[in-house]
């Protein structure tokens, strides 16, 4: 059954998205509003296609939106800070020993955070990924153009700074060491591969201009 909110992303809401993204990039919607989608829920929308099955979502967020809202609670959001709208059964302080059983889920996402994770602790993180991951499930990775990544955390800042906004969800928790704005996408892919996860592939999130995309990749 497809969830209601990815139904309403017809071709022409799509195609007004399109027109319209320079002012949507700019004005940080967090929801959909003026008949025009936020950047975060079109990322939730393209990830949602993408899952099979029961998800676990990698540092979910404020409440917990995309298995919430975008897979109507079929899955386990996880993150190590609790955000607005998460409950102590959210937090997993050490994402390095996922409280789950060997292949607990079809699909796992990481949604524009496998680079807020130490570089350290990328490869431990994504092994317990595919630990958890049943065979033939597939894992989800969503990341930006590094300019347009970059960008966007600066413009985010600025927002909490001057208007007293509170988008900076990296700024609530505070980012730390090994933490980066953003990943290439040849470390993306090798360390996929390293973690075991085979066939991937890369799709664009056109109507962000193609600035911001995702690899699907899948455990044998």
């Amino acid at each position: 059954m497809v969830n209601d909110k990815v139904a309403k992303r017809n071709s022409f809401r799509k195609i007004v998205d399109f027109i319209l993204f320079p002012i949507r990039a700019i004005v940080l919607i967090e929801k959909d509003r003026w008949g025009l989608s936020s950047l975060a829920s079109e990322r939730f929308f393209y990830v949602s296609q993408q899952v099979h099955g029961y998800c676990l979502d990698m540092g979910c967020g404020k409440h917990n939106r995309f298995i919430i809202e975008f897979l109507d609670g079929n899955g386990r959001g996880i993150d190590v800070y609790q955000y607005e709208g998460l409950t102590p059964e959210h937090i997993v302080d050490d994402m390095s020993h996922l409280p789950f059983d060997n292949q607990s889920f079809d699909s796992i996402t990481f949604i524009a955070n496998l680079n807020h994770i130490p570089q350290a602790m990328r490869d431990i993180e994504l092994a317990e990924a595919f630990r958890c991951l049943k065979k033939d499930g597939n894992i989800i990775v969503t990341m930006g153009n590094p300019v347009a990544e970059t960008i966007a955390h600066k413009l985010v800042w600025l927002y909490d700074r001057f208007l007293g906004t509170r988008f900076d969800m990296d700024g609530e928790r505070g980012m730390h060491e090994g933490e980066q704005y953003y990943l290439l996408d040849r470390e993306i892919r090798e360390r996929l591969i390293k973690a075991g996860f085979v066939n991937i592939k890369k799709k664009y999130f056109v109507t962000q201009w193609f600035l911001n995309h995702m690899f699907i990749a899948w455990k044998q």
